[in-house]
């Protein structure tokens, strides 16, 4: 390691930092992302049953890739004529769209009960949500231009709802790319209070989002894991933060050794060894977090595990290669109009706010523990009313036609009409006879055939993806257990599934987490107390922030579910990135009471990472809510979850429960490690407190 540093903080070390951003602008443009090649069952749980009957149908021979549903209301909702309901037969039946089948006949377009509403189904036979959104698109357009004044068309079902999802994500990287740059730019700016110093960093990271994303992507392609659109949104985001966040903690330190060292190629050095371990710790525990979801039934979500560790991995390279170099090659001037010079302070260490508020935490650190336990503990009690699985007419923030079209077709439909439940069988009359019996369903009828699986498709009675329509699948699944080979799919049997998937990966992913997490800590800390107390904060910071979401998600926002993938999202990220700001406490506290004791080293640590672990905690917090910018649900809350859990940690836990605990236990703390003057630690490296940022 020792000669590593000493490259990269020669004297030609620009040359090696420019070098890398140059490799990482030609992987950019000369490698490029690899291509997604989507799948059926991308999305879906392995082995389950909506998987095994998606994975059939996609084999039938006659089988269209989606549908489209076209429903006809009049513009006043009043009952249609029978010149208008011949008008709209005229107009669907001269449809001329690629990849859309005309109805072949007026009896395919049905008129509802009520008189107010028109129904067309047309296949759409495409085999990607681009192609069907892009069928969608000209369906729209020339519906709009043939249907005759007074009448409304609009377009529904499966190939509907998948064209308005794909729609969210045209251009949607760009969109997240400049915003996610542009609050990072805001808060360097603020952190540094400099008008140069913040273009370094962030053109580093920039650089190394890009890479990342390459990389992920090339990486996921050689597995053989299929990703989507969210993958790489959540990736830029997650390279963003983590490489802000090391690049925030390096600079620290490199400015506090200006103030010692003439050479700034020995204050690099210097900083370079005093920050690489708990930048080395962090990212690595980023890393080992983040692929355990490599464990899980849902591919996508295997993807997102596998791309996110890519992606720390690629920005923790950058950051200890590229940045030192450019750093290093600029000067002391880049700090400009606050230029660090030897000898020169900031604040004392007596001065600093974060030494006041650990003077004041220190003397009754029992209450101020308490207290924060039970501030969380508070938080934490929304948990006891979280309701699990968002449907699908709520997972978009702004209702598109789609889902306003469903609303619509409902009230003169029967409403799971717009996604009916599929299901394949060996026995087409012996499963029809079965479903025909089932409560809530309203009707079964035939569709393709081949290699001996016959495709029934079933409307039911409720909305797709309701309790009831939920309710429903079970019945037809018990149905049909113990007859011919049979699989329920479709949209609402998915959604079961999909729940029963992620309650496997929470209860599989979430114990595998905390016990390599706790581990990692256990190798770098060599103590047993402190790790389990900090992986203990980190799980309460999550309890509660999970629990307070949930308040906002209900009262604020509106909504009436999480996702079912949020829990465990915002677990991941919000205890491998929770665990970043305590290791970069108490690894300095280490450091510090190697010559001022465990109470003393421990006050010293908090007044020397108090501003750039909370400048680090803020900036990574509204990094993560720039997923919002993006109209779906999911990731609102998502982001929602982490922002939270983020600000409670950096700004309650790491501030004062951390501190409380280590100043309540002293030496009990570090066991069974011994810390204090005379542990072995050298003692040039905690001659001095850094003024931090």
């Amino acid at each position: 390691m020792s000669t590593v540093r000493r490259i990269l903080v020669h004297r030609a070390s620009f040359v090696i930092g420019l070098l890398l951003l140059v490799l990482g602008a030609a992987v950019i443009a000369g490698v490029g992302q690899a291509q997604r090649t989507p799948g059926v069952t991308d999305a879906l749980p392995a082995g389950y049953d909506s998987t095994k009957a998606a994975q059939v149908l996609d084999t039938l021979p006659q089988q269209e890739g989606s549908t489209a549903l076209v429903l006809v209301t009049r513009t006043d909702d009043g009952r249609l004529t029978d010149d208008q309901v011949q008008q709209v037969r005229t107009a669907l039946g001269g449809l001329d769209v690629q990849d859309v089948t005309a109805p072949r006949s007026p009896q395919a377009v049905v008129t509802s009960d009520d008189g107010t509403a028109a129904l067309a189904v047309l296949p759409v036979a495409t085999i990607d949500a681009s192609s069907t959104a892009t069928a969608v698109k000209a369906l729209r357009s020339q519906l709009t231009r043939d249907v005759p004044d007074g009448l409304r068309a609009q377009v529904t079902g499966p190939a509907g709802i998948q064209a308005d999802l794909a729609a969210v994500f045209d251009g949607a990287d760009v969109r997240l790319l400049a915003v996610t740059a542009s609050v990072v730019a805001l808060l360097l700016i603020i952190t540094y209070r400099s008008p140069v110093l913040w273009v370094v960093p962030l053109a580093v990271v920039g650089i190394a989002d890009q890479v990342a994303a390459v990389a992920a992507t090339r990486v996921l392609a050689a597995l053989g894991v299929p990703w989507d659109e969210s993958t790489t949104g959540i990736l830029s985001v997650l390279v963003f933060g983590a490489g802000t966040n090391y690049a925030l903690l390096l600079i620290s330190r490199y400015r506090d050794e200006l103030r010692t060292h003439e050479s700034r190629y020995d204050a690099m050095r210097v900083a370079l060894r005093r920050a690489a371990e708990a930048v080395l710790a962090s990212a690595s525990t980023v890393v080992v977090g983040v692929l355990c979801l490599a464990l899980s039934v849902i591919p996508t979500t295997r993807a997102l595990g596998i791309a996110s560790a890519v992606g720390v991995v690629v920005a923790l390279v950058f950051v200890l290669v590229a940045l030192p170099g450019l750093l290093v090659a600029c000067g002391r001037w880049v700090f400009w109009p606050k230029v660090p010079r030897v000898g020169s302070t900031v604040l004392t260490e007596g001065h600093s706010v974060w030494r006041r508020v650990g003077d004041g935490v220190a003397r009754r650190p029992s209450v101020f523990a308490a207290g924060v336990v039970v501030v969380l503990a508070a938080l934490a009690v929304g948990l006891g009313f979280t309701r699990l699985g968002l449907p699908t007419a709520e997972q978009f923030l702004s209702k598109p036609e789609a889902i306003s079209a469903a609303d619509r077709l409902a009230r003169s439909f029967p409403a799971g009409s717009t996604e009916p439940a599929t299901v394949v069988t060996r026995d087409a009359a012996a499963a029809t006879s079965a479903l025909q019996k089932v409560d809530g369903v309203g009707r079964v009828a035939a569709g393709a055939s081949g290699d001996g699986w016959s495709e029934l498709s079933v409307v039911l009675d409720d909305a797709p993806d309701s309790a009831a329509a939920r309710a429903t699948v079970e019945r037809m699944r018990a149905a049909l257990a113990g007859g011919p080979t049979s699989y329920v799919g479709g949209a609402t049997a998915q959604a079961v599934d999909l729940s029963a998937g992620s309650t496997r990966d929470r209860l599989v992913v979430i114990p595998l987490v905390l016990v390599l997490v706790l581990g990692a800590l256990v190798l770098l800390l060599r103590s047993l107390v402190a790790p389990v107390l900090l992986v203990a904060t980190v799980v309460g910071t999550y309890l509660a922030s999970l629990g307070a979401s949930w308040w906002i998600f209900t009262e604020v926002f509106g909504f009436s579910a999480l996702d079912e993938g949020t829990p465990l999202l915002a677990f991941l990220f919000l205890v491998a990135l929770g665990v970043d700001y305590n290791i970069f406490l108490v690894t300095r506290a280490r450091e510090e009471a190697a010559t001022h004791g465990p109470r003393e080293g421990m006050l010293r640590a908090l007044a020397a990472t108090g501003g750039v672990i909370t400048s680090a905690g803020i900036l990574l917090a509204a990094v993560f809510a720039v997923l919002g910018v993006l109209p779906l649900v999911v990731l609102a809350q998502l982001g929602t979850v982490i922002c939270l859990g983020v600000l409670l940690d950096t700004l309650l836990v790491r501030t004062v429960l951390v501190p409380s605990l280590g100043l309540v236990l002293g030496d009990r703390f570090w066991w069974p490690r011994r810390v204090g003057p005379g542990d072995g630690v050298p003692a040039e490296e905690t001659a001095r407190v850094p003024a931090g940022v």
